[in-house]
């Protein structure tokens, strides 16, 4: 497997435009908590058809399919990890919070296809296809590579 730094200089070669960068900036946030909200959206009752228990850890999907990543960025490395657990919590109670106010699903929804829109906008200004092209485990980098970046730049 790929180290950390290995997935994040493969997933730099495609992001070196300083506007494809920033519109990452803000899409790659965009479509991570709107993909949690969409997994929020699905009714637990599926989980609990499924599985034939109720867990209170088990409340959504955003859960189930976190705790699933979480073992890909764990072999990453554990710092990586913590990170993006950090991040998914952030999410839930962002979307839970979201939920109270306005209709979860529908916003969800608008959202990510406004930050895929974004997305493919600053690739076409890049010049160069997403990295997610060549391999669909940077769908799992992108978030990770932008904290690493933007933690750079603080220091």
């Amino acid at each position: 497997m790929k180290t950390a730094k290995q997935w994040f200089d493969e997933y730099a070669i495609s992001h070196q435009n300083s506007t494809n960068q920033r519109i990452h900036y803000i899409c790659v946030p965009i479509i991570y908590f709107s993909l949690i909200g969409l997994l929020m959206s699905i009714p637990t009752a599926i989980l609990e058809d499924t599985f034939e228990l109720y867990n209170p850890l088990l409340e959504n999907w955003a859960v189930v399919v976190g705790l699933l990543i979480s073992v890909f960025y764990m072999r990453l490395g554990f710092w990586q990890c913590i990170e993006m657990l950090f991040v998914m919590l952030l999410c839930v109670v962002g979307n839970f919070w979201l939920s109270k106010n306005i209709p979860l699903l529908s916003t969800s929804f608008i959202l990510f296809i406004g930050g895929w829109i974004g997305q493919f906008w600053g690739h076409k200004v890049e010049g160069k296809k997403p990295s997610f092209a060549k391999d669909v485990q940077f769908l799992l980098i992108g978030p990770l590579w932008l904290i690493q970046k933007l933690s750079k730049k603080k220091n």
